[in-house]
């Protein structure tokens, strides 16, 4: 056995972090994460670029036509010169088309930037995942994982490709009109830019409010399509319990709290619109007054003065724009942080780069030699779940593991395929310690059959090539028939090309099992997990199964999680497992000799296996 100390060359340990319940709907600005999502816009990198330069033309050509517009009606059109008026007409159409044929490219390079951003981080998201230890799931909730992939890299989206573009534009808008305002009357300008603060704070209150109430709108509806999946995915015992009424109650409920929801945001929308539209016609009053002013005073033209209006209307309409931009952005932010939280998620542990793998020395040898020395294991600090569990199991070897539920089965076998490692003491295979061999190579020499049956959309030809894609068909249909199963899967309605839903869809709970064993078979290992590989097949399917799996199991080591004597019988050894600890082991008449554990246990299995 290595030395603990040399282990550290294979693995590297991390401390596992804590799945928080709470998020925040949004965040501040946070100028660490912008220049993070653009780090996954570097396939497209020369439309960035592009895309930065259209924005600030953009941000010029609104302003700039506006100006040419004021100009041509002071000017020309003021002093009734034909030829002016046509050029100034002639000038502004081509402006204006320059300006329309940018914007769609703006629009274009924005989109497809966007595209690539969620496109490179859903694969992050999901390469990272699947790397992950099984650690990792039993503290994440799925949902939290499928709402990273799904709404919140939609939010960074919108984030990327609307906001920051669009309040670019809009902000530059506001600052070449600004310049140009100021270029034509200082002090009427000064009086425009003090008041354009008092047009922002109005917009930020009523805009938190209608924030605050879109979220809680929005919660209202996820807990109506929740409550609709849950009740669709459960028919049968809502049926079967009669319970209809009462989950109609509850439906209406809900139904009766998003229609709350949604006229308190109906109220409020409605308030902050019409008070936006009282704001600029103020505002356009108070520009007149001191405009009039400064004209009659002969301090400004009546020319600059229309000039004037126009720019302080361009300056003005963007602070709505730019405040409905903010909250998506800080919308944006949340998903942002959400979304590298999980990316940035250490796994518990890691396999360092160079480790070697786990010699295959078939055909001399087909089993393997596993070995647990004094192992004990805990999913969370301070709870153990195995405690000083000691047991050698030799190459070729079923070793049976027996208890109730809770006692530690799954987890042994857990452990023994590399999905955990031990928090005290060694698991052994072939007498290397699992910490310094690849779990790759490992699970290249291994099948399983879970607990909970998975069976992928496909053929079941597919699913049970999954183990070795390089199968022939004829290789298939050989472990089928070795399993003596061939006649279940001819009576499909297109045999091993049968098409199978989502989990499996289409198959009886027996058949998914029976894919799930040849899946095993084919990947023809030198360690094989069952893990309550039967408890989903009726007595008959079984009795045929014993037949093939005793031949299939010959030369193999295998670790049999089960409860049927028919499987535990047969084993060259049984562990008896409780609280975490083995409590007797041996064969499975040396144990019913003792009188103890194992044999109150067979005979619960045999009052079990008889039936009513």
């Amino acid at each position: 056995m290595k030395d603990p100390r040399s282990l550290r060359n294979f693995m590297i340990i991390h401390r596992p972090a804590v799945d928080e319940d709470e998020e925040d709907a949004m965040r501040p600005l946070d100028w660490g994460l912008i220049r993070r999502m653009f780090t996954y816009a570097a396939d497209v990198r020369t439309r960035v670029r592009a895309l930065l330069v259209l924005t600030l033309i953009r941000s010029i050509q609104l302003p700039a036509l506006t100006w040419v517009v004021s100009l041509v009606i002071v000017g020309p059109i003021a002093h009734r010169h034909a030829a002016g008026i046509a050029a100034g007409v002639v000038g502004y159409a081509v402006l204006a088309l320059f300006t329309d044929g940018l914007f769609h490219f703006r629009q274009r390079y924005a989109l497809e930037i966007g595209e690539t951003v969620v496109q490179n981080l859903r694969q992050a998201i999901f390469d990272h995942v699947q790397a992950m230890p099984m650690g990792f799931f039993n503290r994440v909730k799925l949902g939290r994982i499928l709402g990273r992939v799904t709404s919140d890299v939609e939010a960074l989206r919108i984030g990327i490709q609307d906001v920051f573009f669009v309040t670019a534009v809009q902000g530059g808008q506001m600052l070449f009109a600004a310049g140009i305002m100021a270029y034509c009357d200082v002090p009427l300008f000064l009086v425009v830019l003090a008041m354009a603060p008092l047009l922002w704070l109005m917009n930020r209150r009523f805009h938190g409010r209608l924030s605050h109430r879109s979220r809680a709108t929005q919660a209202s509806f996820s807990r109506i399509t929740a409550t609709i999946a849950e009740s669709v995915n459960g028919i049968r015992v809502t049926q079967g319990f009669v319970r209809e009424e009462t989950n109609a109650g509850l439906f209406r409920s809900l139904l009766a709290d998003h229609s709350r929801y949604s006229v308190a945001l109906a109220r409020t929308s409605a308030i902050l619109q019409p008070l936006l539209e009282l704001n600029s016609q103020f505002f356009v009053a108070v520009l007149l007054v001191f405009g009039g002013w400064r004209v009659s005073h002969g301090e400004m033209t009546l020319a600059s003065l229309i000039e004037f209006f126009f720019l302080a209307n361009l300056f003005f309409s963007p602070i709505n724009v730019i405040g409905n931009q903010y909250n998506q952005a800080l919308v944006a932010m949340a998903g942002a942080e959400r979304v590298f939280r999980l990316l940035d998620t250490e796994p518990d542990w890691e396999e360092a780069p160079g480790i070697p793998d786990l010699p295959d020395p078939r055909p001399v040898r087909a089993g393997v030699e596993v070995e647990f020395r004094d192992v004990g294991f805990a999913y969370e600090a301070g709870r153990p779940v195995l405690s000083g569990v000691s047991f050698r199991a030799g190459a070729g070897q079923t070793v049976a593991l027996v208890g109730h539920t809770g006692s530690g089965k799954s987890t042994v076998v857990g452990l023994v395929s590399k999905f955990y490692i031990p928090t005290a003491g060694s698991v052994l295979v072939d007498g290397m310690d699992l910490r310094s061999v690849s779990s790759r190579s490992l699970h290249r020499q291994m099948g399983m059959v879970p607990q909970q049956n998975f069976l992928f959309t496909g053929t079941v030809l597919d699913n049970i090539r999954l183990a070795r894609p390089g199968a022939t068909e004829a290789e298939v249909r050989d472990v089928v028939a070795r399993l003596g199963c061939l006649d279940m899967v001819e009576a499909l309605p297109r045999g091993l090309h049968t098409s199978l839903g989502e989990r499996g869809a289409g198959l009886s709970q027996g058949q998914r099992q029976l894919v799930c064993f040849a899946r095993a078979m084919i990947a023809d290992p030198r360690l094989l997990i069952l893990d309550e590989a039967t408890s989903s097949i009726d007595g008959l399917t079984e009795a045929r199964l014993q037949t093939a799996l005793a031949e299939l199991l010959k030369g193999r080591t295998s670790f049999v999680v089960a409860h049927r004597l028919s499987t535990i019988r047969g084993a060259d050894l049984v562990l008896v497992m409780d609280g975490g600890r083995i409590l007797e082991s041996g064969t499975h008449q040396s144990l019913l000799s003792l009188n103890g554990h194992y044999a109150r246990l067979h005979r619960q299995f045999a009052r079990a296996d008889a039936g009513p």
